[in-house]
């Protein structure tokens, strides 16, 4: 039973769909629909993110294939992706 997703591949965090304890499998499909299985690093509430992958500290946070910030620190896979490990970076719009 799926309890994560991802939306786009480039995605290096998904999205928990149920409140996930630490220890136990995050399951989600990737974009051939194959079940990847992954264990959980930390408790990561319904709706928040998860890392996919290891996450250098600075590279680029991605979801929905956009930056949406920087990894402050060095984030494993299946750890909770937050604001505790991730600081944002305003683009220069003007």
């Amino acid at each position: 039973m799926k309890n994560g997703i991802i939306v786009d591949p480039l995605d290096n965090v998904g999205v928990a769909i149920e409140n996930i304890k630490k220890g136990e499998d995050i399951v989600y499909l990737d974009e051939a629909q194959k079940t990847i299985r992954l264990k959980a690093a930390d408790n990561i509430p319904i709706y928040h993110k998860f890392a996919t992958c290891d996450i250098n500290m600075n590279a680029p946070i991605v979801k929905y294939a956009q930056h949406i910030g920087l990894a402050a620190i060095a984030i494993s896979q299946g750890q909770h992706v937050h604001v505790h490990n991730v600081k944002s970076v305003r683009e220069n719009l003007g």
